[in-house]
């Protein structure tokens, strides 16, 4: 049952409600939205009718507790929470109160990290949880040649081609890989940076500290949303996609980049080292700050040629594959709906 709008439209900078996909799912209606609360009763009421044994709904923010409450409440079904975050990544007034409505209102979690599992237990030590893993994103269609996606994308063909992916928010610290890359570029001179996707923030603040900093010749923004369709492009031009986060939990991002093959630089922040093997599917930075990003940068580059990284990245691929996730989800589900129905 899927949102309909999940924020005002205000806050959407043109970005579609829905998207076209070109896997084969059955239809379902766009029921929910989040702002408009009379859709809550109407989504419990289809929920009612339609006699599933068990809810599963995806929680990663606290503005969706009061919806997990009342779905629960109207539906009387078992509920399971796929937990992405426990606590959001910007301040909400009232969050703990959020947390122990979401805990009261569920029957089971499912976490994807190390981290949020153990901040899960340490609020909640009786929840039911199980820890999975966040599945890589496999490619819907079939990705260009690296010399054609650079073409295509106006990039220098032979180039270190590094790439900042998704939405721009503070705790994502493209600030810090802007500082970093003007170190970079001492050591890699020809480098380049993409960064593409949505900016919560004030994009002109990123653009003007490029500037300052002498690099905006070797920065594109590419700013916007991306469509599926574009991404098997920005991935295939990439040499790897670097996460230089502040804070996470884990990142959707990096199975995105290791689902369609691309060795990831990570920050050692909560759940990141839980995704990313140092040496084999990427590149782990264990101290904070542009000077260290710097230097994992450059000793990536100048390492990659020994580096397992397509072994690699196929045997996570394996391990964390969306056949896996669901088996052991069901079981899951499988339990905790027996467990409310005893």
């Amino acid at each position: 049952m899927p949102f309909r709008r999940l924020w005002p439209r205000w806050l959407m900078k043109g970005r579609p409600a829905t998207e076209s996909s070109d896997v084969n799912l059955p239809a379902s209606p766009f029921v929910l939205d989040l702002v408009n609360p009379f859709t809550w009763f109407s989504a419990a009421r289809k929920l009612r009718a339609a006699r599933p044994d068990v809810l599963l709904v995806a929680y990663w923010s606290g503005v969706l507790a009061p919806l997990m409450a009342l779905m629960r409440r109207a539906s009387g079904l078992p509920t399971v929470v796929l937990l992405h975050n426990f606590t959001s990544h910007e301040s909400i007034p009232g969050e703990s109160m959020l947390k122990r409505s979401l805990v009261s209102s569920s029957d089971g979690f499912i976490t994807l990290s190390r981290a949020v599992d153990s901040e899960l237990r340490a609020f909640a030590p009786a929840a039911r949880t199980l820890r999975l893993f966040h599945p890589l994103y496999e490619r819907q269609t079939s990705a260009p040649a690296k010399a054609d996606a650079r073409r295509s994308l106006g990039l220098p063909e032979d180039a270190p081609v590094l790439l900042f992916f998704g939405y721009v928010r503070e705790y994502k610290g493209l600030d810090t890989l802007l500082e970093a890359m003007a170190a970079v570029l001492r050591e890699l001179p020809s480098a380049q940076l993409v960064v593409a996707g949505e900016f919560i923030l004030d994009s002109s603040r990123f653009r003007e500290h490029a500037r300052r900093l002498g690099i905006d010749g070797a920065v594109e923004f590419r700013e916007g949303y991306v469509p599926a369709g574009e991404v098997p492009t920005l991935m295939a031009a990439a040499d790897v996609v670097v996460l230089p986060y502040r804070s996470a939990t884990q990142s959707g991002i990096v199975s995105l980049a290791l689902g369609h093959g691309v060795p990831v630089i990570a920050c050692n922040a909560g759940g990141l080292g839980d995704q990313v093997e140092h040496g084999r599917t990427g590149w782990l930075v264990r101290e904070e700050g542009a000077e260290a990003l710097a230097e994992g940068i450059i000793e990536f580059f100048g390492e990659r040629e020994r580096l397992p990284l397509a072994a690699g990245i196929d045997e996570f691929r394996r391990r964390n594959s969306w056949r896996e996730f669901a088996s052991l989800a069901a079981a899951f589900l499988e339990t905790c709906s027996r467990r409310r129905s005893a």
